[in-house]
């Protein structure tokens, strides 16, 4: 088994309970850790013998321009899109950040971590 990381993508959205949050928008970081077997890419170095993360990125670009009020629900629709387009991933995990949550106080951000086995 392999881990296909990809790292720190940021987005613009509109994600937020706040109406203000849903008009102004904000910075959101995407990371997701997929787990799969890369034997045969290995060996073939073939693009359609893994997962290919460029199509990944698009899925997962498609549900983060979904407004949504939770980061829950953004990162479900992520795990459930990505886990039923690409065949061979055994487990992923996501984590979404918003950046400078309206807090009413300085923060850098405040995230959601979330996971999914094939078998879940």
């Amino acid at each position: 088994m392999s881990k296909i990381l990809l790292e720190n993508m940021e987005f613009f959205a509109y994600h937020g309970c706040f109406k203000e949050e849903q008009i102004i928008g904000n910075q959101f970081i995407v990371n997701l850790e997929i787990e799969t077997d890369t034997q045969d890419a290995e060996l073939s170095d073939k693009l359609k013998d893994t997962v290919n993360y460029q199509e990944v990125y698009n899925t997962i670009r498609k549900q983060v321009d979904v407004k949504s009020h939770l980061l829950e629900h953004v990162a479900r629709r992520i795990l459930d899109a990505v886990m039923e387009k690409f065949d061979g991933i055994s487990h992923l995990k996501v984590k979404i950040s918003k950046m400078n949550p309206p807090m009413g106080g300085k923060m850098k951000c405040v995230s959601l971590e979330m996971e999914r086995s094939k078998d879940a």
